[in-house]
């Protein structure tokens, strides 16, 4: 590939990661050194200059960021969406990670029955969750609550929460009498 195919590669890589990624990393899935990285952050750099997000390296680091120019628009949006409540579908979904433990997207639509992407998102912005890789499936991430939402509720760990087993059961319950074809269709249903 040529150094303008693999800056968009490198761009989407950069994207999709929602922050920063390693050189190192960046050059394995680019699958190229650090002399040809080099040159192709340089490309890219050049492609952002103009639109609303820019190339920030390291020496260690890339990753895209919103533009000095944009960032107050985007900062008051956000101020916006923080200020409204987080409604039923936002206490849904805490109540099934903090009871359910670690859970991926997936499994959180198929419980509720319906998307969920934009309220992980507000509840990744507000803090009350947190994700990370998931070890079993590389291609999703498990969300955790976070140690503020915890404390905002009074409790160490999940397992003080009210009826706290009583609720993790039924929902194991819920889960294990459908099918993994069940989960399977909600998943793709949820993509």
């Amino acid at each position: 590939m040529n150094i303008p195919d693999l800056a968009k590669r490198a761009e989407a890589f950069l994207f999709s990661e929602g922050g920063s990624l390693t050189l190192r990393k960046l050059e394995q899935l680019l699958g190229v050194k650090t002399p040809q990285l080099r040159e192709i952050l340089a490309e890219l750099r050049i492609r952002r200059e103009g639109s609303g997000l820019a190339l920030v390296e390291t020496a260690t680091e890339a990753s895209l960021v919103v533009t000095s120019e944009e960032s107050s628009a985007v900062r008051s949006a956000f101020e916006r969406e923080l200020e409204k409540e987080i409604g039923d579908a936002g206490l849904e979904v805490l109540s099934i990670v903090l009871y359910r433990g670690p859970s991926t997207r997936a499994q959180i639509d198929y419980i509720r029955g319906v998307n969920t992407s934009s309220t992980m998102r507000t509840l990744l912005a507000r803090g009350l969750l947190m994700r990370t890789g998931n070890p079993e499936d590389g291609r999703e991430y498990l969300y955790y609550p976070t140690v503020e939402l915890l404390a905002h509720l009074g409790v160490r760990t999940a397992e003080e929460l009210p009826d706290y087993q009583t609720v993790r059961t039924e929902l194991a319950a819920f889960e294990s009498a459908n099918t993994p074809q069940d989960i399977n269709e909600a998943r793709s249903d949820a993509e």
